[in-house]
């Protein structure tokens, strides 16, 4: 579809795989190139989307190295952040279900894209003492989370276990976050695509507009988790130029480098 995105349908199921080499670093362009993608799919008659990644990253988030190049462009920075937000409400505002293929380790930007579906299958590492991770690990990074992403980890992990993860910034490794729901299913990283496809299959053969109407309902908390009072993108962006956040994020762009 564009160079950041890559589709395949399996009948009336649409894949979307991000396709942002080495990690799908979410800048600018990709997460618009999501929001055109779901919406296309929408358009075309698909009635289910599967969103993948990249084989051991689904996505490592957001493109910290992109970001930090914008220096003090507060408009740009706003304008990054904002598709970022975009691309999260427009999973969560579907039509359709949306499935989470996560194929591999799905740090903040990647854990919170995964959040706003439907049902998240995650792979099983080849190798058990390094197995693949997801979570909202801001804090490790300078980073506040917002109330409203607060909320999309508190609907599946519930208050307690979300406000331990969410201060400690913690990834999960896929065992537990199975184990605490933080994903639905784990299974062997080539059978990830096929499963979450054959669970929308299965989804999409009860009767229709009752399940849609019925979705709906049960999403409402989600879509109004992703409301814009709940971000409040302006204190994000002005929280972002803070010594301890700057220190941090370019403590990571060092690691990263290296």
């Amino acid at each position: 579809m564009t160079a950041l995105i890559d589709t395949t349908d399996y009948g009336d199921i649409r894949e979307i795989r991000l396709a942002r080499p080495p990690v799908n670093a979410l800048n600018t362009d990709l997460c618009r190139a999501l929001i055109e993608a779901v919406n296309h799919a929408m358009g075309d008659g698909a009635r289910g989307i599967v969103l993948a990644g990249n084989p051991k990253i689904f996505s490592a988030g957001m493109d910290v190295p992109y970001l930090l190049s914008l220096g003090d462009d507060r408009k740009a920075l706003l304008d990054a952040w904002q598709a970022f937000f975009g691309a999260a409400r427009t999973l969560a505002e579907s039509r359709v279900p949306v499935v989470a293929a996560i194929t591999g380790h799905a740090p903040a930007g990647g854990c919170v894209l995964a959040l706003c579906c439907d049902y998240r299958v995650m792979a099983r590492s080849a190798d058990p003492a390094r197995p693949f991770a997801l979570g909202l690990n801001e804090t490790q990074v300078g980073l506040v989370v917002p109330e409203g992403i607060q909320r999309l980890m508190r609907r599946v992990v519930g208050n307690y276990r979300a406000e331990r993860l969410l201060v400690a910034g913690e990834m999960v490794p896929a065992e537990r976050a199975l184990d605490i729901g933080l994903v639905d299913e784990l299974i062997d990283q080539q059978e990830v695509v096929a499963r979450s496809v054959a669970w929308l299959q299965q989804l999409l053969g009860l009767p229709h507009h009752p399940m849609l109407q019925t979705r709906a309902l049960a999403r409402r908390d989600l879509v109004e988790a992703l409301d814009p009072s709940l971000i409040q993108l302006e204190r994000f962006v002005d929280a972002w130029h803070a010594p301890d956040t700057q220190q941090a994020l370019r403590a990571l762009v060092e690691k990263l480098g290296k």
